[in-house]
């Protein structure tokens, strides 16, 4: 423990976010056990992408099992390495599709969350156009020696500014995206901010008539709920373009468009996650990456999950030869497996080593009693049918937070005695303890 060194700011938001059982933001490589053909999986997905292709996957896995952690884990992997990413949970509220507004809910959210490496933790929309246009007029200085003093800078700059939009003009709906682009560009070199607001809104979803945003931007079309992923597709081809290696969107709680009751409502959503899985599988999308995490039901069930919706079923099923292969992940589905009790024991020792470090004490619990603890959970929770490493881990900090605020308490008062066997009268090993451990 005492060579962990990770930063104030990262065990702090470790402690929080896991005691609350919610995934942290930052700092999940520190507790990150078990996963790695998943990741490697993703990893070869992302590589696609950057070169200019698009990928579709489906985490599934019950509640606490681990879908959100692995999303984020993939998330913070491609901020790292130049992607830009959004994140959004789906909800009643936020659908793919909705009579009222419902999709174009899930738009603003995704872009709300719109991150970078630079800006993490989202609202990254205007530092990357800002961006965007700071490297244009670097470009030009650098490669045609135009002070931006000089009269022909901004009409240089211009040039590069429907360079890239012209590229666009050709997409579904890519002529209003360039002149929304190219709206904000004027609103920048006139010193315009409610131009540049006003574009800001319009690709934020905010504009609620085409009238307004005609009147505003000249603009005849809005972002709405039938269009909205259109312009994702935009944004992933804006991204690329300007220097990212493209855009990942992570939609989480899937589980919510199996929970529509209306049948036609429900459907019109499996049919729109039908077009983005035809559209990234067939190269109508480039430079995007579409990750959806949901429960095994939201997608197996075939009387309401994704497989009533015949033509999901047949390209989502795993083929003939798929079954024989568990840990084969290049299909669209990724099912995630429970951990192992080894790589549960190893997700405890870091999280015991974690805790201490932020409260700076010496940890004292001892791997056997980290087993003791993987017992008595499993009894109490009802084994695997209920056990999960998210229950496992807010149990287990709160055990920690008990043991560290109360000096009188002890792990054996609190979790009890071990009655454990031994072979006579010896301290079992750690194998033998795992090996009595059934997760």
């Amino acid at each position: 423990m005492n060579e962990l060194k990770i930063p104030r700011r990262m065990t702090t938001a470790l402690v929080n976010s896991l005691t609350a059982g919610v995934v942290p933001r930052i700092g999940l490589e520190h507790v990150a056990v078990g996963r790695r053909a998943e990741i490697e999986s993703i990893l070869c997905d992302l590589d696609n992408i950057a070169e200019g292709g698009a990928a579709f996957k489906l985490i599934t896995g019950k509640y606490g099992s681990g879908k959100s952690f692995l999303l984020q884990m993939i998330r913070n992997y491609a901020m790292d390495r130049g992607f830009a990413v959004a994140d959004a949970d789906l909800s009643p509220e936020r659908r793919l599709v909705g009579t009222k507004g419902q999709g174009l809910a899930t738009y603003k959210e995704l872009l709300s969350h719109l991150s970078t490496r630079t800006r993490p933790d989202g609202g990254a929309l205007e530092a990357i156009l800002q961006k965007w246009i700071s490297s244009l007029q670097q470009k030009i200085m650098q490669e045609q020696g135009i002070d931006p003093g000089n009269t022909a800078f901004a009409a240089e700059v211009e040039k590069e500014i429907y360079a890239v939009a012209s590229d666009m003009r050709s997409l579904v709906h890519g002529f209003d995206f360039a002149k929304v682009l190219a709206a904000y560009w004027n609103g920048h070199k006139l010193g315009d901010e409610d131009l540049k607001q006003d574009a800001l809104r319009w690709l934020r979803g905010e504009f609620a008539t085409r009238t307004e945003s005609r009147k505003a931007l000249g603009v005849g079309v809005i972002i709405d709920d039938d269009n909205w992923y259109d312009y994702m597709k935009l944004w992933a081809e804006f991204s690329a373009a300007i220097g990212y290696k493209g855009l990942l969107l992570f939609i989480d709680e899937g589980v919510n468009l199996y929970k529509i009751t209306n049948s036609v409502s429900r459907q019109s959503n499996y049919e729109k996650l039908l077009t983005m899985f035809n559209d990234t599988m067939q190269g109508k999308a480039e430079h995007l990456g579409i990750f959806l995490g949901g429960t095994p039901q939201f997608v197996e069930d075939h009387r309401r999950g994704l497989f009533s919706y015949e033509a999901l079923r047949s390209r989502l099923v795993a083929g003939r030869y798929g079954f024989a292969a568990p840990g084969n992940f290049s299909g669209p589905i990724i099912p995630l497996e429970m951990l192992s009790s080894e790589e549960i024991l190893v997700l405890l020792q870091r999280l015991r080593d974690i805790h201490a470090l932020h409260y700076g004490y010496p940890s004292a619990l001892t791997d056997e009693q980290l087993v003791h603890f993987m017992e008595e959970a499993s009894s109490r929770l009802g084994a695997e049918e209920l056990l999960t490493p998210r229950e496992l881990v807010r149990d287990f900090m709160d055990l920690l937070h008990t043991l560290h605020g109360n000096p009188e308490a002890s792990f054996a008062s609190l979790v009890g005695e071990r009655t454990g066997k031994s072979d006579k009268g010896k301290d079992p090993s750690m194998d033998d303890l795992l090996a009595e451990f059934e997760l």
